[in-house]
């Protein structure tokens, strides 16, 4: 039960980290979409953030959303080994 939750939770915020990621590539100046992409910031930014500080943008591309998905995902996985 507790695994599922965590699952779900993990999922969802790795959703959210990639609709901030897309929301990023649009230039919005004001109405919903900015509104939208503040809120998903706001939410996101201080995880992605951590990353952001030690893989820097390649190209101009920033990796840290992905890196960031990809902690989530292993820290899951240790938790489904521990409990199972």
């Amino acid at each position: 039960m507790l695994l599922t939750a965590f699952y779900r939770l993990v999922d969802i915020y790795s959703w959210l980290i990639v609709a901030a990621a897309v929301l990023s590539w649009f230039s919005t100046a004001g109405g919903v979409v900015e509104d939208i992409r503040g809120a998903l910031l706001t939410l996101t930014e201080p995880y992605v953030g951590l990353f952001r500080r030690f893989v820097p943008p390649l190209g101009g591309v920033d990796f840290s959303p992905v890196l960031a998905i990809l902690v989530l995902e292993v820290i899951l996985r240790l938790m489904q080994r521990i409990l199972i």
